[in-house]
């Protein structure tokens, strides 16, 4: 399922997600030499409807057309098949980012190809590990990690000064790289947006520039670090919609101008049919139900029961059944320097 080349291929720093497929085969890893041997791994396209992964690595490498890379590059181009009909996934596949060792999800052959990735990654001595990813909702641009390792997190002041640490979901690309160098994910904010694609694209162009990292926390005024604390899901037999009437769930139509708010107690999302005894599925990071901790329905109102911060909220209903409604945030310290 993986190819592996070293060299590009041509009309690759051209294409189009959707015209991936008439240049590779299928998932496809790129080794291409640097100055320093230890190449940066950049994932582009794990869901095939967020693009601007591919258009910032398009962007650096027509910037060293003439020239040799700082650093050594791996770039891991993932689910073209998905990018050609512009959908996160597709039907009869996985999620490219819930497959990397360390999932939970039923094995698949896609499970296979992302080991692949790690063992060859591995072999090369993988200097840092970088997943670019768009969201469907209003969302700042920010960096998340999933381990509190101070050369991650000096990584993350690269990007943004917005910053998410997180223990779910499993099988992710940054969990699989953490025991081997840096690893983070960036979030781009929606597909196509002004200056999205120049933003990850300067950020790589610095990661190819690094000789090492520091081995300290960045400044706590340097960086907002917020925690994931749970995981919001529609149920699949739970109809919802963004205000129209006829649905177990009603949620209000400007939901996703929520993100990134602290939200205060009885902030409310929305209406509830009478007899939905559970509107959504709330899993704090041990994976347990946790709906009564956050949600409280009263009168047919669904509103907050504590203070939480929310992320990737979005109105996209698709996106919502393939993966969640949102995240669930509080704001978390770095320590002190000392």
């Amino acid at each position: 399922m993986l190819s592996t080349l070293t060299e590009l291929p041509p009309g690759l720093l051209e294409a189009a997600p959707t015209e991936l497929y008439r240049i590779l085969a299928g998932p496809t890893l790129i080794h291409l030499p640097g100055q320093r041997r230890e190449p940066v791994l950049v994932s582009v396209l794990l869901h095939g409807n967020e693009d601007t992964g591919l258009r910032a690595a398009q962007t650096v490498l027509e910037r060293y057309a003439q020239r040799t890379l700082p650093r050594a590059l791996s770039l891991f181009i993932g689910n073209i098949a998905a990018a050609r009909v512009g959908v996160r996934r597709l039907d009869d596949q996985p999620d490219y980012n819930r497959v990397w060792p360390g999932s939970d999800q039923p094995h698949t052959p896609e499970h296979d190809m992302m080991a692949r990735v790690v063992d060859e990654m591995r072999g090369r001595n993988v200097f840092a590990s970088v997943d670019i990813h768009n969201n469907s909702g209003l969302n700042p641009h920010y960096a998340c990690v999933s381990r509190l390792d101070p050369r991650a997190l000096q990584l993350c002041t690269l990007f943004s000064r917005t910053a998410v640490h997180f223990d779910r979901p499993l099988g992710v690309q940054v969990t699989a790289f953490n025991d081997l160098c840096p690893a983070l994910t960036l979030e781009c904010g929606r597909p196509g947006a002004a200056g999205s694609a120049e933003h990850a694209a300067d950020f790589i162009e610095g990661c190819l520039h690094l000789s090492e990292f520091p081995l300290h926390a960045p400044h706590p005024q340097d960086l907002d670090l917020y925690r994931s604390v749970a995981t919001v899901k529609v149920p699949e037999d739970v109809t919802f919609s963004f205000g129209e009437d006829g649905v177990d769930l009603q949620l209000v139509p400007e939901l996703d101008h929520m993100n990134f708010r602290e939200l205060v107690p009885h902030t409310f999302w929305g209406r509830v049919r009478s007899g939905c005894a559970r509107p959504l599925d709330v899993i704090d990071t041990a994976g347990n139900s946790a709906f009564e901790r956050y949600f409280a329905v009263s009168k047919g109102e669904l509103r907050l029961a504590r203070t939480a911060m929310p992320a990737m909220l979005t109105l996209d209903e698709r996106a919502i059944r393939q993966d969640c409604l949102c995240y669930l945030m509080e704001r978390l310290l770095l320590p002190p320097l000392g």
